[in-house]
């Protein structure tokens, strides 16, 4: 199978310093006109101002129209970084703003696709772990007015991560990120979605890590029975 060239990203250190929160994130659902329907969507995130607090599966204020999907507490919280933003503002022409891509958390200096799937973040008094990489669905397309993106959005090698909260508490815009603890497996985000969508032959990487949710090792597991 083809592999897939990811760009070259910075690879996190452990208690890494100037990683910080630039925004924080959320919204409400909204019910917008696509191709003819009517769809349900909470991807339309702005920044608010303040701590906010996060707790049980969401960050107060935000909320998603498909938990089966979006949502829950292993995608607790969404995380894209300004760094990936400016290589799409290059790519796209223009300036992107923060929670575009409904992300909760829009970060700087810490790269959430070069996290370790289990990595722990210390912001604020909340305790977040890395769990696993978003993979975009039509809603993404709806979001910049183009169909086709969710694919390039995929191709791109950028997906960030999802969070769960491991730790409740209260976070804020231009709080730092620690990262306090990273489980020596080695597998990233980027080599989760990489795996999923390019290279099955890794499938059984996804089995060893103990800190992926069941969904996925479910999926690894269907991919390995039908021979990658």
């Amino acid at each position: 199978m083809r592999r897939l060239s990811i760009p070259s990203l910075p690879d996190p250190s452990l208690g890494q310093d100037g990683s910080f929160v630039e925004s924080v994130n959320v919204g409400p659902i909204r019910v917008v006109e696509w191709r003819g329907d009517r769809v349900a969507t909470g991807i339309w995130k702005a920044p608010v101002a303040g701590r906010v607090s996060v707790q049980g599966v969401n960050v107060v204020g935000d909320d998603q129209a498909d938990r089966t999907a979006h949502g829950g507490s292993d995608k607790a919280a969404y995380v894209y970084g300004r760094e990936d933003y400016d290589w799409w503002a290059r790519q796209l022409g223009h300036e992107l703003e923060p929670g575009t891509f409904g992300e909760n958390l829009t970060v700087q200096g810490v790269s959430a696709t070069a996290a370790v799937v289990g990595e722990r973040w210390r912001i604020g008094t909340v305790l977040l772990e890395v769990s696993q990489p978003r993979l975009p669905c039509y809603k993404l397309g709806i979001r910049m007015n183009d169909a086709r993106f969710p694919r390039r959005f995929a191709a791109a090698g950028r997906p960030g991560t999802y969070l769960r909260i491991v730790q409740p508490g209260e976070l804020a815009a231009g709080d730092s990120i620690e990262v306090v603890h990273r489980p020596d497996h080695g597998l990233t985000v980027g080599d989760v979605a990489h795996i999923y969508l390019r290279d099955h032959s890794q499938v059984d990487r996804l089995l060893h890590v103990q800190e992926l949710s069941d969904d996925w090792h479910r999926w690894a597991r269907d991919r390995r029975s039908k021979g990658a």
